[in-house]
């Protein structure tokens, strides 16, 4: 089995398994380089190079930078490592961003010229869903189509239907979870609200939402403050949750929430972009 081949069996047992991680790729070489055009790594998150070569210590630095940077927006990125001199020809300093391509400088006696192909391969973002209201059952259903990974939870006596959902937890012991950037909605609405919410604030997560009103969850935080929880928690939790569309039924609400949550999903991306 070649290198190549190793490496791409790997990426695809990493994607099924749902891990972040950089496919590295080598696009183009001039001159004397370690490693040719084709070469490919994959690179974790902790900027360790699991499998693959893209060459040695001339080209590592500035590819774990923006391996780094891809996994935080989730944008692939060109870097082209050149010596010094083809660096001034061209009117750019390392570091420097130009058309889309990052420039570093090849600081090895090769004096070689690499182009790599960084792409950040991230898993489903994870959307937990405590309860099984009508609206958890139409929010589930609308977060599969746009590729989240859909977890509810809510005691099995408490599901009218089986929610479209990529797993079922009986109950709102969530145990353990996608690694996944991670948002949280609570929709009990009046079945376990507590015991949810619960679950909801020592859950880590980009976004915390109740579907309810601002009267409720008052109620209910002042309620479970006075049981011991972190006050501070509660600060978390948007509530009414979703954006304010008028939503009137079960499906709109849904929508509302995943428009909200897709306002946060894409905000580093979008300032990126910018």
């Amino acid at each position: 089995m070649t290198a190549h081949v190793e490496v791409m069996d790997l990426v695809a047992q990493m994607k099924a398994a749902e891990q972040a991680f950089v496919l590295a790729t080598v696009v183009r070489t001039v001159s004397v380089t370690a490693a040719k055009a084709g070469a490919k790594a994959i690179i974790r998150p902790d900027g360790s190079i699991v499998a693959g070569w893209i060459g040695g210590g001339c080209a590592r630095g500035a590819v774990l930078k923006a391996a780094r940077e891809a996994l935080a927006d989730g944008e692939p990125r060109m870097v082209s490592v050149q010596p010094e001199n083809l660096l001034a020809e061209l009117g750019v300093k390392p570091g420097e961003n130009r058309d889309g391509v990052r420039f570093a400088q090849n600081m090895c006696p090769s004096k070689g010229t690499m182009d790599i192909f960084v792409e950040p391969v991230l898993p489903h973002p994870s959307l937990v869903i405590l309860g099984a209201s009508p609206v958890a059952l139409s929010l589930a259903a609308q977060a599969r189509t746009l590729g989240y990974h859909v977890t509810v939870a809510a005691p099995a006596a408490d599901r009218p239907e089986p929610p479209d959902a990529d797993m079922l937890i009986d109950g709102y012991a969530l145990g353990t979870l996608s690694e996944a950037r991670r948002f949280v909605v609570v929709s009990t609405q009046g079945k376990g609200d507590e015991a949810a919410l619960r679950a909801a604030v020592s859950t880590e997560a980009a976004y915390h939402a109740f579907v309810g009103s601002r009267r409720k969850m008052a109620a209910l935080r002042e309620k479970l403050i006075g049981e011991g929880v972190d006050a501070a928690a509660f600060d978390r939790i948007k509530a009414p949750a979703g954006l304010d569309l008028g939503a009137i039924t079960p499906e709109e609400i849904a929508m509302s929430i995943l428009a909200e949550i897709t306002v946060e999903r894409r905000r580093g991306q979008r300032v990126a972009k910018g």
